[in-house]
């Protein structure tokens, strides 16, 4: 009797560690560190994708994931636009969890402005302007991201030419870049690298890595290895000349953002400063602002003001835009 208990507390054990050890496996197949990976690895690589089978298939698994929200998404045009732009500012949502951000900002919006009793005008400009802010977020992490990587773009492109003049072929120089840089510009090259592993043409590979990050110097060094692809030539030394054009170019950027310094920091005042002070006037005295979303005449000189302050905005920011 007692040997009888004793197997059956040990096959019970060994059950219930099984049956953990299956749970465990089957959520790390699912969402563990390596699905991560493998996952944000396909979503990048379709995001550079030319429309191939492969990058049918991968895009089709990037927009959500609940797949009636993924064909509803799949319809609407230019859709892949927007993931591209998550890829670009190394964001990790998906299309449907960002549109459902923006969703509930904008809902949150509009409960402020009802529970507030605020004017229907002024709670559709809540709604908007709440709505905005996740897209102002991944623009400027987006801007951030480019910033980082025409940065480290320069040793980079070293980092290629020494490696060919050691006798590595281009793949392998690709694979040096995304082992040994920093991030982000590691992860795209170690994507071209991926890519080419493959099967990917180098010149599609190439493609996708300008469409993925809409660099000018970046592109430069893309059209520079097809063209020597198809004319042949000296890489290495052609990588370190385009190396040193990029570290001119963001020397001179660095001087002349110094020197426009001013003018940004001006732009930014009168920018903010209209709604800054409509607001501290509306908190002071509530009804002295009253007439200009009351009375008809005043809506039409509220939309007067808007419409003329957008384009002194827009001409200030083209003003301090310097591109060089």
């Amino acid at each position: 009797m007692d040997i009888l208990f004793y197997l059956f507390v040990t096959l019970l054990f060994f059950a219930v560690a099984l049956l953990f050890e299956s749970l465990y496996m089957i959520w790390n197949a699912r969402s563990g560190p390596e699905a991560r990976r493998i996952a944000r690895r396909l979503q990048l690589m379709s995001a550079g994708g030319d429309g191939s089978q492969a990058s049918v298939l991968a895009k089709q698994r990037m927009l959500a994931n609940a797949p009636g929200l993924e064909r509803l998404l799949l319809q609407i045009p230019r859709i892949h636009a927007l993931d591209r732009l998550l890829v670009q500012s190394g964001s990790q949502l998906q299309v449907g969890s960002f549109l459902g951000i923006v969703a509930g900002m904008a809902l949150a919006g509009l409960l402020v402005g009802f529970v507030l009793g605020w004017p229907g005008l002024l709670v559709v400009g809540a709604m908007f302007a709440m709505a905005a802010l996740p897209w102002l977020a991944i623009f400027n992490a987006r801007e951030r991201r480019m910033t980082q990587i025409e940065q480290q773009l320069p040793d980079a492109l070293d980092l290629m030419g020494r490696a060919m003049l050691a006798g590595h072929a281009f793949p392998s120089a690709l694979k040096m870049v995304g082992e040994e840089m920093a991030q982000p510009v590691a992860g795209e090259f170690r994507i071209v690298f991926d890519e080419i592993n493959y099967g990917i043409p180098i010149q599609d590979a190439m493609s996708n890595l300008a469409t993925r990050v809409p660099s000018t110097d970046l592109r430069y060094f893309v059209i520079s290895v097809l063209i020597q692809r198809e004319t042949g030539g000296n890489l290495a030394e052609l990588l370190g000349n385009i190396s040193a054009l990029i570290r001119a170019r963001l020397k001179l950027l660095g001087t002349v953002r110094v020197l426009s310094a001013e003018g940004v920091l001006s732009a930014k005042i009168l920018t903010a400063l209209p709604f800054v002070l409509g607001l501290v006037i509306n908190l002071v005295n509530p009804g002295f602002l009253q007439q200009l979303w009351t009375d008809p005449v005043g809506i039409k000189l509220v939309w007067f003001a808007l419409i003329m302050m957008a384009v002194g905005i827009f001409w200030m920011w083209r003003i301090i835009r310097i591109r060089i």
